[in-house]
């Protein structure tokens, strides 16, 4: 436990808010469904939404939420977007959290 708690102490308030926000971002259902979705593929909103079975404003305003805190990525192919995970750390952070959950 050592190890984990070096260099703690000196937390700025930019990082307490960063970090803040992606547990925030963490802590949403919706939020970790589309996570855990984006993690392997890409997919346009409209699949996210038949995917998970969520409306597709539901899905645009997290992915919205989600590409601010740079969490996910998209890239235009015609007038269709696709998104995909951005964030190695945050998707390792998450699915030792669903592991962690199942034990």
């Amino acid at each position: 436990m050592e190890e984990v708690l070096t260099g703690t102490h000196d937390l700025n308030e930019e990082t307490l808010f960063v970090v803040s926000q992606m547990f925030k971002a963490l802590g949403d259902p919706t939020r970790i469904r589309i996570l855990n979705l984006l993690c392997c593929h890409e997919y346009s909103v409209n699949d996210i939404a038949d995917e998970l079975n969520l409306g597709q404003s539901t899905v645009s305003h997290q992915l919205r939420l989600l590409k601010n805190l740079r969490l996910v990525k998209f890239r235009r192919e015609g007038t269709t977007l696709y998104y995909s995970s951005d964030d190695d750390h945050i998707m390792n952070l998450l699915h030792q959290a669903i592991d962690h959950a199942k034990h």
